[in-house]
């Protein structure tokens, strides 16, 4: 095994070479940096600092850009007031009264260290609260949380109880009925909905009330049948708004959740909610059964809540949301409008909500192809560009945009051929795989 080959060494000592599947090798062409040294701005560099414009941003974590300094000088200043102490610090308590502030439906919060432990928790305040046991998550939006109730309902069963399996039912984003016909299969037995706001297009108008939407759909069959209605957001969070895409779409949840673009990268998640069901995970009213929410060590590390206090304040006095609906807008245009002059727009564009776009690769029969996708990421990266999904920060901007033109310009020209001859030749190395898949 060579010194340089990161990878071996990478899966010799960590499952998976990475601490996220969507990190792993199997979701990257053969030619993606191995493995990255650092990032500034919206660019990251390898071990021999070869430069790659990013449109990863660390999984969506970073939307100000890589290493901003007012962040960055926010958390080394709680690493120096101690980090982490033995009772709960003030840094703590503005961080959990600003995001009360923030958020319209959160009177309480609970801070953690990722997504999946935050919306896990909201998970089991909503079976406390209801003394219900089944979850409805929605099928359209990919992932919710590692542990089992979710994992339960993909390909990947291995390890899971059985009658966690059966505990959660799906149903499918902007189709009222699906769920209507969800709940009354199993009726009086759900504790809770999950789903995202958004993810690639916007909820559709209501069928029965004027001037609402899905979501407000959702949050009456919640009501109707006695259910908590939870929505993770995750990716929507402090990107559709800076009060989240609740604010956006005029919906108030139960419980909700947030993490990612918190922090600019540091690891902070929150769930936070209505009062009557963050309170059971209380200690304070004696005599009550108690409820184990969230206990965790690092939960509210200091330099990750002062990166959050200082990622909220940059964004109130800077334009980033506005920046991140415009950069991707121009995105989707020059994307399309290059597919559409090399007669290929049928087959690769660029779609989705603007402010978090999205492209789809499709195979000289219109379908959906990982192999062509992976032709595409192989050839942006030849180009410098990093895209293995689109995320923007608020350093994407006209210099950036230029470079991106030139590398799809180059990538698109390939798609062509590609699709003309085969994608098997032009391809250095084994197609991309769904993280999501039950076998390697």
């Amino acid at each position: 095994m060579s010194a340089n080959n990161f990878t071996e060494r990478l899966l010799k000592v960590i499952p998976g070479g990475a601490h996220t599947y969507s990190r792993g090798f199997d979701q990257f062409p053969a030619n993606a940096p191995q493995i990255l040294r650092n990032g500034q701005g919206a660019y990251t560099y390898d071990e021999q600092g070869n430069k790659f414009l990013d449109y990863g941003m660390a999984l969506r974590a970073v939307h100000l850009g890589y290493a901003n300094p007012e962040v960055n000088q926010a958390a080394i200043a709680q690493i120096n007031n101690g980090n982490n102490l033995t009772r709960a610090s003030l840094i703590e308590l503005e961080a959990a009264e600003l995001l009360v502030e923030l958020i319209d439906s959160v009177d309480m919060v609970k801070f953690t260290k990722n997504g999946s432990t935050a919306v896990s928790a909201a998970i089991k305040l909503a079976r406390a609260y209801t003394g219900r046991e089944m979850i409805a998550r929605c099928i359209d939006h990919p992932f919710f949380s590692y542990d089992d109730w979710f994992i339960a309902s993909t390909p990947i069963t291995r390890g899971i109880p059985a009658s966690t399996i059966e505990q959660t039912k799906t149903f499918e984003y902007n189709n009222i009925t699906s769920l209507i016909e969800l709940i009354d299969e199993y009726p009086e037995r759900f504790a809770c909905v999950v789903l995202e706001p958004s993810t690639i297009t916007h909820p559709c108008a209501s069928n029965t009330h004027a001037g609402e939407n899905y979501l407000h759909d959702v949050k009456r069959v919640c009501q109707k049948h006695g259910i908590v209605f939870i929505l993770d957001e995750m990716i929507t969070g402090f990107r559709w708004h800076v009060k989240g895409a609740q604010h956006y779409y005029n919906i108030d949840a139960d419980l909700c959740t947030f993490g990612k673009a918190m922090a600019n990268g540091f690891s902070v998640a929150a769930i936070g909610g209505k009062k009557d069901i963050m309170a059971l995970g209380s200690i304070e009213e004696a005599g009550s059964e108690r409820l184990f929410l969230l206990s965790t060590t690092h939960g509210a590390e200091m330099s990750g809540l002062g990166a959050f206090v200082a990622t909220m304040k940059f964004m109130q006095q800077q334009p980033v949301i506005e920046h991140l609906w415009s950069y991707g807008q121009q995105l989707i245009d020059l994307f399309n409008q290059l597919a559409q002059a090399e007669g290929i727009n049928e087959y690769i564009f660029c779609s989705g909500i603007a402010c978090s776009p999205g492209y789809t690769t499709l195979d000289e029969k219109r379908q959906p192809c990982l192999a062509m996708r992976t032709l595409f990421s192989q050839e942006m990266i030849k180009q410098g560009v990093l895209m293995p999904w689109i995320a923007l920060s608020y350093r994407h901007g006209e210099q950036e945009l230029a470079l991106t033109k030139t590398a799809l310009k180059s990538a698109l020209r390939v798609y062509k051929q590609a699709l003309a001859n085969g994608v098997e030749q032009y391809l250095f190395g084994p197609a991309i795989k769904p993280v999501f898949r039950q076998k390697n």
